[in-house]
């Protein structure tokens, strides 16, 4: 029998303390604004319009494009939708 399968796996890797994000992409974005005509959008906008729950934690990330010059408050974002975010001229604030 090979050694990898006679030792015993070592560690143990508690998923409770994993954060996890409700995921929106630049595209998805770009329509709730044209949708929506939002020129700031936070997680309050986005439970208001019934897009998340109340306590969820939101990430951005950079998958489409975005037009629209707009202010965003979220609790994550991927370094192509900071990129994405910044040439269309909008500011990204971390929470």
């Amino acid at each position: 029998m090979p050694i990898q399968r006679r030792i015993p796996k070592r560690g143990f890797n508690n998923f409770n303390f994993r954060i996890e994000y409700t995921v929106i992409n630049l595209g998805k974005l770009q329509h709730y604004i044209d949708k929506y005509k939002l020129s700031e959008i936070t997680p309050e906008n986005l439970y208001e319009l019934k897009i998340t729950a109340k306590n969820e934690k939101i990430k951005i990330l950079g998958n489409g494009e975005l037009k629209s010059k707009v202010n965003i408050k979220v609790h994550a974002a991927s370094e192509t939708a900071k990129k994405g975010i910044e040439t269309a001229g909008g500011v990204l604030t971390i929470i």
